[in-house]
């Protein structure tokens, strides 16, 4: 959500668009035309029609999402504009690289006001959600001549799942969970998992690995509210960085995947 002012420059569809680019590609077709169509829906309300953004639209059912979950409900600030722009790379410049180490992590989202505890919270999100193999295929192999990345350790067991998801020759389509354990349910699971060292990406295994933030992660691991009450919190912060309310660069889209 924090690309552009969660101004649903992910819905652009088009040569080089958003969501064909690095943590984006995990976005379900299915799940854009959800959005497409919950906005013709609202526009077919009497007097609504081009009343509601896509970006609200989104903003909203990112909510619901997590509340069907499992997760906590939290009030949504209303009245962004949609973007007219979505490109890779955009997304490459704003959203956290799946290698970052504890201090790359802390300088991107300090740069939008974010502390390092907003931060770990966020990345509690990916408690439900998939990635693909390329983000973290470097943590199950040595790669000759290839420049190390950033590494925290990893479960054996897990290691070894992993390469069987995820062999040398892997598909490109391939996904993994990125909490195996409760995949489907937006629950603390996630930093129980980093406690065993069975984060998938290094930058959430990282998170646990690194002394500066592991109390955090520990407290989380043992306080679900703790955990929602933060997220919901950090959530309010998200929603509010870079928000298009005026201006020739924002519109309310007719159409969520194109612009007007």
């Amino acid at each position: 959500m924090g690309v552009q002012g969660c101004d649903a420059s992910v819905l652009i569809s088009g040569p080089g668009d958003e969501h064909s680019a690095g943590a984006d590609t995990t976005l379900s077709p299915d799940a854009l035309d959800l959005i497409t169509r919950a906005k013709a829906a609202v526009d077919a309300v009497a007097g609504c029609s081009n009343k509601v953004s896509c970006a609200d639209i989104l903003a909203l059912a990112t909510r619901d999402v997590v509340q069907q979950a499992g997760g906590p409900f939290y009030p949504v600030e209303l009245g962004r504009l949609d973007g007219k722009v979505g490109t890779r790379a955009v997304v490459k410049h704003s959203l956290p690289g799946a290698g970052f180490s504890l201090d790359q992590l802390n300088k991107l989202f300090a740069a939008n006001g974010l502390t390092q505890t907003d931060m770990i919270a966020l990345s509690g999100g990916h408690t439900i959600g998939v990635t693909h193999c390329d983000k973290f295929v470097r943590r199950l192999y040595t790669f000759k001549g290839a420049r190390p990345q950033y590494s925290p350790p990893m479960n054996l067991a897990f290691l070894r799942q992993m390469r069987g998801t995820c062999p040398l020759n892997y598909s490109p389509t391939t996904v993994a969970m990125l909490d195996a354990v409760t995949p489907n349910k937006f629950d603390n699971g996630y930093y129980q998992t980093l406690q065993q060292q069975k984060g998938l990406l290094s930058s959430d295994q990282v998170l646990f690995a690194d002394r500066r933030s592991r109390a955090t992660v520990n407290h989380f691991a043992a306080n679900q509210t703790a955990f929602f009450d933060a997220f919901v919190a950090a959530m309010a912060k998200l929603g509010r960085i870079g928000v298009k309310t005026a201006g020739s660069d924002a519109e309310i889209r007719r159409v969520c995947t194109k612009v007007n």
